[in-house]
């Protein structure tokens, strides 16, 4: 008798913890309405990792008169096809447009998910991101999410965007208009954001982050900050950020501190012959207001390094 209470436990458990792993990858998270037509999905601010299965970005989804529009799908296939289910318990109108903000997969490998269910749907980025996805970069990023996920983007193939997006152009779908705001290098040099002009929200992809240390890698500070004074300029009073908390543009001007806090103390401090990992305590002493940002110590010390970069070249 005891065996046989034994053997269920074990099952029960194994039961439950197979499921726990196989469940849906957006399972924990919902869609919030932050306008009339506008929804998102806040993910997860960590890193891409087994635990999160490549799901760390804040997909958008408007929901028109007669279809779908989708901002930053995710990063894979399945996350793709995890927004698509998500979305259905909302409404059951056809996802017909893909708007994708830049090159960082990890916002828009998820377009096979929804390619796969929608066959004909329209996917628009800067031309430059999809000039730099065709060259490589969908590659790479599709192999990092792989890596980092130790598997758990496995069959994700880049649907690469095949419209391209103008600096300030308008395209009406249905009853809803979205104008896209290219930048020449901002948190890349393949950065569009997108308002919707009926909701007054802007999603601004990686130009702008909330309560998420940014990567600067490909980027500028400079260039950054361009993009958001852009943005404070539009008659928007919802920002959907790439990573974090959407808000009001109260997102964008702390953001815009943020690379500005650290940009001009560079500046300062290279004028006193410091290296960079002189400044790294003095510049900390001035973010206190951002040090419990996801990574904060992770990133810091490499965002003050590419600050001296590009103070040093101008």
């Amino acid at each position: 008798m005891k065996k046989i209470s034994l053997i269920f436990i074990i099952l029960f458990l194994f039961t439950n913890l197979f499921a726990k792993e196989s469940g849906g990858i957006m399972d924990d998270f919902k869609a919030k309405q932050v306008a009339e037509h506008t929804w998102v999905i806040l993910g997860p601010t960590g890193e891409p990792s087994v635990a999160n299965r490549g799901f760390m970005n804040n997909p958008a989804f408007v929901i028109t008169d007669k279809s779908v529009i989708v901002f930053d799908p995710g990063s894979s296939k399945q996350v793709g096809e995890a927004l698509v289910k998500k979305i259905r318990k909302h409404t059951d109108k056809p996802i017909t447009h893909i708007f994708d903000s830049h090159v960082h997969g990890d916002h828009w490998l998820g377009n096979q998910g929804i390619k796969k269910a929608f066959p004909k749907v329209k996917i628009y980025a800067h031309p430059v991101m999809i000039e730099e996805a065709r060259a490589g970069e969908a590659e790479s990023w599709i192999k990092l999410m792989d890596k980092l996920t130790e598997g758990a983007t496995a069959g994700t193939e880049a649907v690469i965007p095949e419209n391209q997006l103008k600096d300030g152009e308008q395209i009406k779908i249905d009853n809803i208009t979205i104008k896209s705001h290219l930048s020449e290098i901002a948190h890349t040099k393949t950065d569009a954001m997108f308002e919707i002009m009926q909701d007054k929200v802007l999603v601004t992809g990686d130009n702008a982050f909330n309560n998420r240390m940014p990567r600067l890698d490909d980027g500028s500070y400079k260039g950054n900050m361009k993009a958001i004074d852009t943005a404070l300029a539009l008659d928007v009073s919802v920002v959907i950020p790439g990573h974090g908390e959407t808000g009001g543009k109260e997102v964008l001007t702390n953001f815009k501190k943020f690379l500005s806090t650290i940009y001009t103390n560079v500046q300062s401090l290279l004028n006193e012959d410091m290296e960079a990992f002189e400044m790294k305590p003095l510049i900390i002493e001035k973010l206190q207001d951002y040090k419990n940002w996801d990574n904060f110590d992770g990133a810091i010390g490499k965002l003050i390094s590419i600050a001296v970069l590009e103070v040093e070249n101008e």
